[in-house]
């Protein structure tokens, strides 16, 4: 099958993870009209709940991925962290995407980092550590404090510690195990800013509106689009965001996250080959979502406009908004007309468990946080 030919509603589509980004993802495809098929080792996962053929097996089961890939015309991928060799296997029966090069590169901090230099993009100052022996030369590369990162499986904060001292790094990287880390100059940040961004086989791109976020204990709290940040800045944010998806030779839905630092320049912090959690304010306030352009992306369709139709907040809601023998305050999100609740279908709630999220629309920017923020206070209350 030529790459470019394009897969038009009435194919099967497949996604590998059955999280709430692969929901949305199944959720767009149906409702334009393609099957759905989902891979997870969760029969409960919130997107195996609602596809049309939920295929329950673990991410490196041979027997099930030949036959997801026997079944779809085309399969994408709902994490980073689905075994690359899965990926190249079902590569050879149908169409992948995002390439499973891009895939294999956003597993490893270490050559993130590597790759955004690679392309003309700048980073925080940082060293790999692989064994004791690299602490002290990454010392002479990384003024302390730093923040250690596992290389590989770190999110929402795991895996990392701060360090101040070579005796903190030391200790940091033994309570790691030993693993492959990344010893990153800790900055002090103006803001942080997200760009997603789809890009499709042709090597034509379209990118979301920048938006920018804040984190609470490594978590993504809110983000709020349009930025505040200088619009030059958001322009030039999107344009290495492009960059970086031509360095790749990229398909698929990309977000970057980049600092911004006191002198107002943008460094390179981390990639997602897939939708992201910046990019779900995207679900209302802009013409086409970030999830159906993943499918437009895969199918080869031309993809959809980026246009914002109202500024907005996006407000994660996790499980410690609740109560322990309750559900959290809904009525109160339902009385506010620019509110809009998404829940992901999680049976359980735990603290730091993303649940769902709300998208406030407002007149701008600032009307939009200040929604987000009383109905983040009310939740918890």
């Amino acid at each position: 099958m030529n790459e470019l030919d394009a897969l038009l509603p009435g194919r099967c589509v497949g996604v590998i993870g059955g999280g709430q980004l692969g929901r949305y993802f199944v959720m767009a495809a149906q409702r334009l009209g393609y099957e759905t098929w989902v891979l997870d080792p969760d029969p409960q996962a919130p997107a195996m709940q609602i596809c049309h053929h939920p295929v329950q097996a673990k991410y490196d089961d041979k027997d099930a991925l030949l036959k997801l890939a026997d079944a779809c015309d085309a399969v994408t991928i709902e994490f980073e962290n689905v075994p690359a060799a899965s990926l190249e296997l079902i590569a050879d029966k149908t169409r992948v995407a995002p390439p499973v090069a891009a895939v294999t590169i956003a597993q490893d901090r270490a050559a993130e980092k590597q790759h955004a230099q690679e392309f003309g993009l700048s980073t925080v100052p940082y060293a790999v550590i692989e064994s004791a022996d690299d602490i002290a030369p990454a010392l002479e590369k990384v003024q302390l404090p730093g923040i250690l990162k596992t290389t590989r499986l770190g999110y929402d904060g795991k895996g990392q510690q701060t360090c101040h001292s070579i005796n903190d790094v030391q200790r940091a990287f033994d309570s790691l195990k030993g693993v492959a880390c990344v010893l990153e100059q800790r900055i002090d940040l103006q803001c942080e800013l997200s760009v997603v961004l789809a890009r499709g086989a042709d090597g034509q791109s379209v990118c979301f509106p920048v938006a920018q976020n804040v984190h609470t204990d490594g978590i993504l709290d809110t983000s709020v689009v349009p930025a505040s940040a200088d619009q030059s800045l958001c322009a030039q944010a999107q344009s290495l965001a492009v960059q970086f998806a031509d360095g790749l030779n990229y398909v698929g839905v990309l977000a970057i996250e980049f600092f911004v630092n006191d002198n107002h320049e943008l460094l390179f912090n981390e990639m997602a080959p897939r939708p992201h959690n910046s990019g779900h304010y995207t679900l209302d306030a802009t013409a086409c979502c970030q999830f159906e352009q993943q499918l437009r992306a895969l199918c080869a369709l031309p993809l959809g406009s980026t246009d914002l139709l109202s500024s907005v907040c996006m407000l994660n809601v996790l499980g410690d908004s609740w109560p322990v023998d309750n559900v959290p305050d809904w009525a109160a999100v339902a009385a506010e007309s620019g509110a809009h609740l998404h829940l992901y279908g999680k049976s359980e709630a735990r603290a730091g468990r993303k649940m769902g999220h709300i998208n406030c629309l407002a007149e701008d920017s600032d009307a939009a946080l200040a929604i987000a923020l009383a109905l983040r206070s009310n939740l918890r209350e």
